[in-house]
């Protein structure tokens, strides 16, 4: 049987890789419990924990691990991950910690420094050449990353899948189904100087995202989405997360979860404190879990401000929540964990709300889709979560939840 190779570049995408094997498995129907005898997420004797990385290999080298553990779970035959790492600290940790859980159910690791300095873009095409020409599939959890988009306008795989890396899955599925060039939804649709050299790339990159004869595309997703005719899409219900872990502790409060949308320059900084404050007061909130994209400066600003513990989790936060212990509510601003948490904690009793972005709190060098965009992902959210509004009221920033 010929290789199957994912790519991965983030926690999340590494997690739905994972859901993706966990359907795959030949002897195991999604949603099964685990076996007697393999892992339940349990490490060193404490039930609903996941086990600490016991990676020791030095940051910046590239390893494969190539045999599954002892009674690990059986994934999908010839399944290698391929970890394009990141460089900022925060997703890297994540990323170290997501591969020894990737390795506990058998799969193959390599970590590949991708963005090591002088050359290194030469040095990973050279080295993944060889198992991007075995491959049968490929899956990728990010069809904006100019990385992915490189590597597929040089390999033309025959099955192509890709996975959750957020919400950027919805508005993937939206410009493949229209023609469109890929353009991630929070920035504005002019080509600067770099757009306009990676155009080629770009555009074969596109094409060989879209179904064509001999190559068939799979969406492997947790959000609603409109795929064009062509592409198969299937439920990722989260079975893989909830047979490894908890069910969590409920505490009493309310957990918070943050977000973003300041970083990557949609939600004004100031509006964006004031509503977090509002928040956690009228939800009787306790922590704030820290997006990993989250500034320092910011957090800071939260933390003194509201009296929040930030959490920074080392896990994404669908196993962090599963882990627990978690709050019997928890509140997040329009992000992929809308869609995902519900299933990942169906049958523990904790209620999700979804706070809807007003307009005022945009910047005014957002891109024109942000809001249209952010309303969709809180409008599209299961039945069962709660939607809930926040506004900015004036210049004393006071704010009103209903």
């Amino acid at each position: 049987m010929t290789g199957q190779l994912a790519f991965v570049e983030s926690p999340v995408q590494l997690l739905n890789v994972l859901e993706w094997a966990h359907t795959q498995a030949p002897d195991r129907a999604p949603g099964a419990a685990p076996a007697p005898g393999e892992p339940d997420g349990t490490a060193a004797g404490t039930p609903g924990t996941a086990p600490r990385s016991t990676d020791a290999t030095p940051e910046g080298a590239a390893h494969t691990t190539p045999a599954p553990t002892p009674g690990a779970a059986h994934a999908t035959p010839a399944l290698t991950v391929v970890v394009l790492s990141p460089t900022d600290p925060m997703s890297r940790g994540q990323l170290r910690r997501m591969a020894q859980l990737a390795r506990d159910e058998g799969l193959t690791v390599r970590w590949q420094e991708a963005r090591g300095g002088r050359g290194a873009l030469v040095r990973t095409l050279r080295q993944l050449a060889p198992p991007l020409r075995r491959a049968e599939r490929v899956i990728i959890g990010d069809p904006f990353s100019r990385y992915v988009q490189l590597l597929l306008s040089i390999f033309s795989p025959r099955h192509l899948t890709v996975v959750d890396d957020g919400t950027a899955t919805m508005e993937f599925a939206a410009q493949i189904g229209r023609g469109e060039r890929l353009v991630r939804w929070h920035r504005k649709g002019n080509l600067g100087p770099r757009e306009l050299v990676l155009a080629p790339v770009t555009s074969l990159a596109r094409r060989r995202l879209a179904p064509a004869r001999g190559r068939t595309v799979e969406i492997f997703t947790s959000l609603p989405v409109e795929a064009p005719a062509g592409i198969e899409v299937t439920e990722n219900s989260y079975a893989w997360t909830r047979a490894r872990f908890g069910p969590p502790l409920l505490t009493g409060g309310a957990d918070l979860v943050g977000t973003s949308l300041v970083e990557t320059g949609v939600v004004d900084a100031d509006h964006y404190a004031r509503v977090v404050a509002e928040l956690a007061r009228a939800h009787g909130a306790t922590r704030y879990f820290a997006h990993r994209r989250e500034s320092a400066e910011k957090l800071h600003r939260i933390a003194v401000d509201t009296g929040l513990q930030v959490v920074r989790p080392d896990l994404p936060l669908e196993l962090i929540a599963r882990r627990g212990p978690i709050g019997r509510t928890v509140v997040s601003f329009p992000s992929t964990v809308v869609h995902t948490l519900p299933l990942a904690l169906a049958g523990t009793g904790v209620k999700v709300a979804v706070i809807e972005v007003a307009p005022e709190w945009l910047r005014a060098t957002a891109s024109p889709r942000a809001q249209g965009f952010l309303s969709g992902v809180a409008g599209t959210a299961a039945h069962e979560v709660d939607r809930l509004t926040a506004r900015v009221t004036g210049a004393t920033g006071a704010t009103g939840t209903a």
